[in-house]
């Protein structure tokens, strides 16, 4: 099965790229190319895309705004987005607005073709550099709301920093000298104290608690 793509960056020599390595993936086509957040957010209606890759600074049409209007008026088009970078208040906020996917501009483009196909399959694709500083945001928010009530022990918050560094089960296993099942363990117990289900969750709860 095809996987349709609408590419927007307003950068040509970006774009040229991104078609570039579309153009590689015998599974994937670019339906439309775009230089601007109006022609975009158009595209995205007219050609109802499995995937937007949009870059969210955009002349005309900002890329959140992008987002916020795709959501509306092309329901069923996932937006995967490409930024030169994006501080944990972006990440929130395109959490919340339902974003699929978030990959740095900085990463190689494999990282990009594993997103798409990540996104295309159901999943989500955030990369950990930024959600990790999302993260940690959060869980110092939630030691201090929550410090008289001891929400997280000292070794879940720890566990959980590692988490928010980007470290998978094993590594934190390793650093931390328990069992990769234990680990596991310690994750359930903080999403369940923190009422939230998962990194997705975490990060959501972090922009409802701003």
């Amino acid at each position: 099965m095809t996987i349709r793509l609408v590419l927007a960056d307003d950068h040509p020599l970006m774009l040229d790229a991104l078609a570039r390595l579309v153009g590689q993936e015998p599974d994937m086509e670019v339906a439309a190319r775009c230089t601007d957040g109006e022609t975009a957010l158009r595209a995205a209606r007219e050609h109802r895309p499995d995937i937007l890759i949009l870059d969210l600074r955009m002349p005309r049409l900002g890329g959140m705004e992008v987002l916020r209007r795709v959501v509306e008026e092309a329901p069923g088009v996932r937006v995967v987005i490409l930024a030169g970078e994006l501080d944990e208040d972006g990440l929130l906020e395109a959490v919340r607005l339902g974003v699929r996917g978030v990959v740095l501009k900085e990463a190689g483009p494999e990282a990009l073709v594993r997103c798409v196909r990540a996104v295309q399959a159901g999943g989500q694709w955030l990369d950990h550099r930024v959600t990790g500083r999302a993260l940690e945001r959060l869980l110092a928010r939630e030691s201090d709301r929550q410090r008289g009530a001891g929400v997280l022990t000292p070794r879940e918050a720890e566990l959980a920093r590692l988490v928010g560094e980007g470290l998978r089960n094993k590594e934190i296993a390793a650093r931390m000298g328990i069992s990769e099942g234990t680990v596991k363990i310690h994750l359930h117990r903080i999403y369940d104290k923190l009422g939230v289900t998962g990194r997705v969750g975490l990060a959501n709860h972090a922009r409802e608690r701003r």
